[in-house]
Protein backbone atom coordinates (compact mmCIF):
# COMPACT_ATOMS: atom_id res chain seq x y z
CA UNK A 1 0.00 0.00 0.00
CA UNK A 2 1.49 3.32 -1.10
CA UNK A 3 0.40 5.48 1.80
CA UNK A 4 2.08 7.59 4.45
CA UNK A 5 1.43 9.83 7.43
CA UNK A 6 3.57 12.84 8.36
CA UNK A 7 3.32 15.19 11.32
CA UNK A 8 5.19 18.49 11.49
CA UNK A 9 5.11 20.61 14.61
CA UNK A 10 6.99 23.89 14.96
CA UNK A 11 6.56 27.03 17.03
CA UNK A 12 4.58 28.42 14.04
CA UNK A 13 2.43 25.51 12.87
CA UNK A 14 1.05 22.09 13.72
CA UNK A 15 0.46 20.00 10.59
CA UNK A 16 -0.77 16.42 10.15
CA UNK A 17 -0.97 14.86 6.69
CA UNK A 18 -2.14 11.47 5.45
CA UNK A 19 -1.85 10.49 1.79
CA UNK A 20 -2.75 7.36 -0.17
CA UNK A 21 -1.41 7.46 -3.73
CA UNK A 22 -3.80 4.70 -4.84
CA UNK A 23 -6.97 6.32 -3.58
CA UNK A 24 -10.05 7.72 -5.29
CA UNK A 25 -9.62 11.45 -4.65
CA UNK A 26 -11.27 11.72 -1.24
CA UNK A 27 -10.11 14.77 0.72
CA UNK A 28 -10.52 16.04 4.26
CA UNK A 29 -8.76 19.38 4.35
CA UNK A 30 -8.72 21.95 7.16
CA UNK A 31 -5.91 24.51 7.17
CA UNK A 32 -7.80 27.62 8.23
CA UNK A 33 -7.08 29.15 4.80
CA UNK A 34 -10.20 28.80 2.65
CA UNK A 35 -8.75 29.27 -0.82
CA UNK A 36 -5.82 26.98 0.00
CA UNK A 37 -8.24 24.30 1.24
CA UNK A 38 -10.01 24.57 -2.12
CA UNK A 39 -6.71 24.09 -4.00
CA UNK A 40 -5.79 21.02 -1.91
CA UNK A 41 -9.25 19.50 -2.35
CA UNK A 42 -9.08 19.78 -6.13
CA UNK A 43 -5.46 18.57 -6.05
CA UNK A 44 -6.56 15.37 -4.26
CA UNK A 45 -9.52 14.88 -6.61
CA UNK A 46 -7.51 15.24 -9.81
CA UNK A 47 -4.51 13.23 -8.56
CA UNK A 48 -6.87 10.51 -7.26
CA UNK A 49 -4.95 10.66 -3.99
CA UNK A 50 -6.88 10.18 -0.76
CA UNK A 51 -5.67 12.99 1.51
CA UNK A 52 -6.23 14.27 4.99
CA UNK A 53 -4.62 17.57 5.90
CA UNK A 54 -5.15 19.27 9.25
CA UNK A 55 -3.15 22.37 10.04
CA UNK A 56 -3.22 25.09 12.64
CA UNK A 57 -0.82 27.96 12.37
CA UNK A 58 -0.01 31.54 13.20
CA UNK A 59 -2.63 32.99 10.86
CA UNK A 60 -2.66 36.13 13.02
CA UNK A 61 0.78 36.82 11.47
CA UNK A 62 -0.11 35.74 7.92
CA UNK A 63 -0.76 32.59 5.87
CA UNK A 64 2.83 31.99 4.80
CA UNK A 65 3.95 29.53 7.50
CA UNK A 66 0.79 27.44 7.24
CA UNK A 67 0.91 27.16 3.45
CA UNK A 68 4.65 26.44 3.36
CA UNK A 69 4.56 23.87 6.17
CA UNK A 70 1.66 22.01 4.56
CA UNK A 71 3.76 21.89 1.38
CA UNK A 72 6.69 20.47 3.35
CA UNK A 73 4.58 17.83 5.13
CA UNK A 74 2.64 16.80 2.02
CA UNK A 75 5.87 16.55 0.02
CA UNK A 76 7.42 14.36 2.72
CA UNK A 77 4.31 12.15 2.76
CA UNK A 78 4.35 11.65 -1.03
CA UNK A 79 8.05 10.79 -0.93
CA UNK A 80 7.51 8.32 1.90
CA UNK A 81 4.51 6.73 0.15
CA UNK A 82 6.53 6.21 -3.05
CA UNK A 83 9.09 4.09 -1.22
CA UNK A 84 11.81 2.89 -3.61
CA UNK A 85 9.70 4.04 -6.59
CA UNK A 86 9.78 0.61 -8.20
CA UNK A 87 7.72 0.29 -11.37
CA UNK A 88 6.50 3.89 -11.56
CA UNK A 89 6.25 5.79 -14.82
CA UNK A 90 8.36 8.59 -13.26
CA UNK A 91 7.80 11.31 -15.91
CA UNK A 92 4.63 13.16 -16.90
CA UNK A 93 3.57 16.36 -18.60
CA UNK A 94 0.12 17.95 -18.56
CA UNK A 95 -1.29 21.00 -20.32
CA UNK A 96 -4.19 22.17 -18.17
CA UNK A 97 -6.78 24.69 -19.41
CA UNK A 98 -8.93 26.57 -16.93
CA UNK A 99 -11.28 28.83 -18.87
CA UNK A 100 -9.05 31.61 -20.29
CA UNK A 101 -5.90 30.21 -18.65
CA UNK A 102 -3.48 27.58 -19.92
CA UNK A 103 -0.70 26.12 -17.77
CA UNK A 104 1.78 23.31 -18.33
CA UNK A 105 3.13 21.18 -15.48
CA UNK A 106 5.97 18.73 -16.07
CA UNK A 107 7.23 16.38 -13.37
CA UNK A 108 10.15 14.00 -12.96
CA UNK A 109 10.13 11.90 -9.80
CA UNK A 110 13.90 12.12 -9.92
CA UNK A 111 15.11 12.36 -6.35
CA UNK A 112 16.66 15.68 -7.41
CA UNK A 113 14.50 18.52 -6.10
CA UNK A 114 14.21 21.50 -8.41
CA UNK A 115 11.45 23.96 -9.23
CA UNK A 116 11.06 26.15 -12.30
CA UNK A 117 7.99 28.34 -11.76
CA UNK A 118 7.11 30.66 -14.64
CA UNK A 119 3.71 31.85 -13.56
CA UNK A 120 2.64 35.41 -12.84
CA UNK A 121 -0.53 36.60 -11.14
CA UNK A 122 -2.42 39.74 -12.18
CA UNK A 123 -3.46 40.43 -8.57
CA UNK A 124 -1.73 40.10 -5.21
CA UNK A 125 -4.69 38.32 -3.62
CA UNK A 126 -7.51 35.91 -4.35
CA UNK A 127 -9.94 36.81 -1.61
CA UNK A 128 -7.71 36.87 1.49
CA UNK A 129 -5.10 34.52 -0.02
CA UNK A 130 -1.73 35.95 -1.09
CA UNK A 131 -1.05 34.72 -4.63
CA UNK A 132 2.73 34.73 -4.01
CA UNK A 133 2.11 31.77 -1.70
CA UNK A 134 1.28 29.55 -4.68
CA UNK A 135 4.95 29.50 -5.62
CA UNK A 136 5.96 29.03 -1.98
CA UNK A 137 3.77 25.93 -1.74
CA UNK A 138 5.10 24.47 -5.00
CA UNK A 139 8.69 25.09 -3.82
CA UNK A 140 8.11 23.42 -0.45
CA UNK A 141 6.29 20.49 -2.04
CA UNK A 142 8.86 19.89 -4.81
CA UNK A 143 11.86 20.04 -2.47
CA UNK A 144 10.35 17.70 0.11
CA UNK A 145 8.89 15.23 -2.40
CA UNK A 146 12.28 15.39 -4.15
CA UNK A 147 10.74 16.17 -7.54
CA UNK A 148 12.01 18.05 -10.54
CA UNK A 149 9.01 20.23 -11.29
CA UNK A 150 8.38 22.76 -14.04
CA UNK A 151 5.28 24.95 -13.94
CA UNK A 152 4.54 27.51 -16.64
CA UNK A 153 1.41 29.51 -17.33
CA UNK A 154 1.26 30.54 -20.98
CA UNK A 155 -1.60 32.98 -20.53
CA UNK A 156 -4.44 33.84 -18.18
CA UNK A 157 -6.27 36.86 -16.79
CA UNK A 158 -7.92 35.56 -13.63
CA UNK A 159 -5.70 34.85 -10.61
CA UNK A 160 -8.07 32.16 -9.27
CA UNK A 161 -7.99 30.35 -12.61
CA UNK A 162 -4.21 30.62 -12.84
CA UNK A 163 -3.69 29.09 -9.40
CA UNK A 164 -6.25 26.39 -10.09
CA UNK A 165 -4.65 25.44 -13.41
CA UNK A 166 -1.29 25.03 -11.66
CA UNK A 167 -2.66 22.83 -8.84
CA UNK A 168 -4.81 20.74 -11.18
CA UNK A 169 -1.90 20.42 -13.62
CA UNK A 170 0.37 19.14 -10.86
CA UNK A 171 -2.33 16.73 -9.69
CA UNK A 172 -2.82 15.27 -13.17
CA UNK A 173 0.93 15.06 -13.81
CA UNK A 174 1.58 13.30 -10.50
CA UNK A 175 -1.34 10.95 -11.09
CA UNK A 176 0.40 9.80 -14.28
CA UNK A 177 3.98 9.84 -12.95
CA UNK A 178 3.25 7.76 -9.82
CA UNK A 179 1.19 5.22 -11.75
CA UNK A 180 2.64 1.76 -12.16
CA UNK A 181 4.04 0.85 -15.58
CA UNK A 182 3.43 -2.87 -16.18
CA UNK A 183 6.44 -3.04 -18.49
CA UNK A 184 8.78 -1.80 -15.74
CA UNK A 185 7.79 -4.58 -13.41
CA UNK A 186 9.71 -4.19 -10.14
CA UNK A 187 12.54 -2.19 -11.68
CA UNK A 188 13.42 1.32 -10.57
CA UNK A 189 13.01 3.53 -13.67
CA UNK A 190 16.60 4.76 -13.84
CA UNK A 191 19.86 3.44 -15.30
CA UNK A 192 21.39 4.28 -11.91
CA UNK A 193 19.17 1.71 -10.20
CA UNK A 194 18.01 4.29 -7.63
CA UNK A 195 15.96 7.48 -7.54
Amino acid sequence: MRAATVKRCTSETDVAVEVDLDGSGKAEIATGVGFFDHMLELFARHALFDMKVKATGDLHVDQHHTVEDVGIALGEAVLKALGEKRGIKRYASVDLPMDETLSRVVVDISGRPFLVFRTAFPTEKVGQFDTELVREWFQAFAVNARLTLHVETFYGDNAHHIAESCFKGLARALRAAVSVDAREGERIPSTKGAL
